[in-house]
């Protein structure tokens, strides 16, 4: 946890797991629901790996390889903004967030030592053992097995399997109701 770090918005919440639980199959889901709702979903997804977004051969990758701070790659239908860190450090959430434009909800897969409020998708097959027990910002698990006994106060157990109603819990964690105006 980074104790002195600023709490986050209540409308950014974590999707957090460990490697092969299903993360990103249930963000997919959980945007494509909430986005046919009329809401803007925003997604910042941490990787420990380096990004490769575009082909070595590209213009924008020439650019960058040749000492471009940041190259925007623009069309009719979508940007990108690609920056070189070159040895500077990992931006912080804090400042990735800022990046980003307003939305309803934004989720997050990674990052998750900071203080901010999660959900866990646990699956015990994949061998390795729950993060909730260690992180009192896990508000939700979302398992394919029945709760445990003894539960902490507060965390909500969410069938993995039953996605309407995780869906019902993230709504009513952040308060969306509907999209705002």
């Amino acid at each position: 946890m980074h104790p002195h770090f600023p709490e986050l918005p209540g409308n950014v919440i974590g999707i957090v797991g460990t490697s092969g639980s299903g993360k990103t199959t249930l963000l997919e889901l959980l945007v494509t629901q909430l986005a046919a709702l009329g809401l803007r979903v925003n997604v910042i997804k941490h990787s420990h790996h380096d990004l490769e977004l575009e082909p070595p051969r590209k213009d924008s990758a020439r650019l960058r390889m040749a000492g471009a701070a940041e190259v925007m790659v623009a069309s009719p239908y979508r940007f990108a903004i690609i920056q070189e860190l070159r040895g500077a450090p990992e931006p912080t959430l804090y400042e990735q967030l800022a990046r980003m434009a307003p939305a309803d909800l934004t989720l997050v897969e990674g990052f998750k030592s900071y203080p901010y409020y999660k959900l866990e998708v646990y699956r015990p097959e994949t061998g390795r053992p729950p993060l909730y027990p260690s992180d009192p910002r896990i508000a939700a698990v979302a398992s394919d097995q029945p709760p445990p006994d003894q539960l902490r106060d507060g965390l909500a157990w969410l069938d993995l399997n039953n996605p309407p109603a995780i869906l019902a819990w993230l709504r009513q964690r952040v308060k969306i109701i509907s999209p705002a105006p």
